[in-house]
């Protein structure tokens, strides 16, 4: 008798834990098939710390084939579901195109960059949600540092250790945290630039993490300050050149460097599936069932779950989220074949976790607040149990960082126009 087919598109936090649970619970009762763009599953919250050269790529890249037993992995991405006939219609990197039947059917597409009708943003700034914009981003640094070194021309050695970070959630405050102590190092190693790097924060809100207590922000916002990150709230970018940025309070800034970290926004392959959304996402009900189709979960980034703990509201945009929705999501379609029951999406606020670089951190583990040392312990400690591989490689790249002169070289592998801002697939290189 041929098994049922349970076809889970996307292996971000939401579908690579739909698939480890499933292969777990369901394994010997259907054949479970893992669609993505990539081979690996990117652990995006050490992304800044790729950029800043504490860690190496490969370290947050935990490979989809070896730690997923039991899952088949078909590389390609998604361009069509036939929800009346049941199968995902997808196109491999070499251009070749492909159909996955499916019995159950898990949409965890995940988020790209937010946009905003700023004129010149998607032109001049470059998002930080895949490990080609990191890489991109730690190349540029470096670029920007050397190029200084070599003009006389003080204005644009002013410009060109300039860098802007707009966004002052969890992506933009690590960026830039990481960012200053990375450029402090690349100076300290050219002793003829007399000039220090100028990292700016720009938030619209009117506090660093914005999303989190006062207690972690105002950390966060005094560690940033006496690095000498110029931290402005209340003020964004209105207009990007190629020679600087208009910020909303008038000022023009003369830079080379935009970093884009505003936020996330649904896949846009969501909208495209004739379903109904809100904010852009697909709607499900508690069980995380797409209504009309018992058949199609969706979970993470890509799903209105309902929040219970705020009626009326749904959950934000976390990993923190994706990972138990599709958690659920596994042991919900497993219940479908008879094995347990199915059960409503519920969670507890376990506490948040921000790296600030170097012995800096802010964390709040079961509502208690800690900066300093102990935070930066238990920062460091969740991520290597929330990583499902590379635990040892990324503990080693930390204990090298401490003890010894961080290398810092520019490799040239992925240049600007492969990681546009305005891009459906930020974790692919453009081809040209």
């Amino acid at each position: 008798m041929t098994k049922p087919r349970v076809v889970i598109v996307g292996a971000g936090f939401a579908g690579y834990h739909a698939a480890k649970t499933l292969s777990r619970l369901a394994g010997k009762r259907a054949e479970i098939v893992l669609l993505n763009s990539t081979d690996y599953f990117l652990y995006l919250p050490l992304l800044p710390e790729v950029a800043a050269g504490v860690v190496e790529p490969t370290r947050i890249s935990v490979p989809l084939s070896g730690t997923l037993n039991g899952v088949r992995v078909v590389i390609g991405e998604a361009d069509r579901v036939d929800l009346q006939n049941r199968w995902v219609g997808y196109r491999q990197q070499e251009g070749d195109r492909g159909q996955l039947a499916y019995d159950r059917l898990v949409l965890a597409v995940g988020s790209v960059n937010k946009l905003l009708p700023i004129p010149g943003v998607t032109a001049y700034a470059h998002g930080f949600r895949g490990l080609p914009e990191a890489l991109y981003l730690h190349d540029h640094v470096v670029r920007q540092i050397e190029l200084a070194e070599l003009t006389e021309d003080p204005a644009e050695q002013r410009a060109r250790t300039t860098f802007v970070v707009v966004g002052a959630g969890y992506t933009g405050t690590e960026v830039a945290a990481h960012g200053q102590l990375f450029t402090d190092r690349l100076i300290a190693q050219r002793p003829h630039l007399k000039v220090r790097p100028r990292w700016m924060l720009l938030d619209v809100a009117p506090r660093v993490l914005p999303e989190l207590g006062d207690r972690m922000s105002r950390t966060a916002d005094r560690v940033l300050r006496r690095r000498g990150v110029d931290v402005r709230m209340g003020t964004s970018v209105s207009e990007a050149t190629p020679d600087g940025v208009m910020l909303t309070d008038g000022e023009y800034v003369p830079t080379c460097s935009l970093v884009w970290c505003v936020g996330v926004r649904p896949d846009p392959f969501v909208a495209e599936l004739g379903l109904r959304t809100e904010k852009g996402r697909l709607v499900v009900d508690e069980f995380l069932n797409v209504p009309g189709y018992p058949e199609v979960y969706a979970c993470g980034d890509a799903a209105a779950v309902p929040d219970v703990t705020r009626p009326g509201q749904i959950c934000t945009m976390t990993a923190q989220h994706a990972q138990r929705q599709g958690k659920l999501a596994a042991q919900n379609i497993a219940a479908s074949y008879g094995q347990g029951s199915r059960k409503p999406y519920k969670h507890y606020d376990l506490g948040w976790v921000v790296d600030l670089g170097g012995k800096d951190a802010a964390a709040n583990p079961l509502k208690v607040p800690l900066s300093g040392l102990p935070a930066k312990a238990v920062t460091r400690g969740y991520h290597l149990l929330a990583m499902p591989g590379n635990r040892a490689r990324v503990g080693a790249d930390w204990v090298l960082d401490a003890t010894m002169s961080r290398p810092a070289v520019q490799l040239g592998l992925v240049p600007a126009n492969a990681v546009p801002l305005e891009s459906e697939s930020p974790e692919m290189v453009r081809r040209a």
